[in-house]
């Protein structure tokens, strides 16, 4: 497994805890694992919980009208917003 970044463990561990996913299963997600459609614990009602739990650990804010469909299509789609969101403050 490559190395991960600091974000990268941090959105693996709120994944895996809101989720309730195992270690192995979400260590190996890829940028191209697919999330809200393709995981069937990531329902409609987990994403709120996991939404406020990414800001939690992570110190970000995330806006109503930033939520869409694209941002949980796949792990690195949600990384990225996040990335970005944890960059730009």
């Amino acid at each position: 497994m490559g190395e991960f970044s600091a974000t990268d463990l941090i959105l693996r561990g709120v994944l895996r805890d809101v989720l309730g996913l195992s270690s192995a299963r979400v260590d190996a997600f890829t940028a191209e694992t697919g999330l809200f459609g393709h995981l069937p614990e990531l329902d409609s009602m987990a994403v709120a919980g996991l939404l406020t739990e990414i800001e939690d650990r992570l110190h970000i804010i995330i806006e109503d009208d930033e939520v869409d469909g694209e941002m949980l299509e796949t792990y690195g789609a949600l990384l990225g917003f996040v990335e970005t969101k944890r960059r730009d403050g």
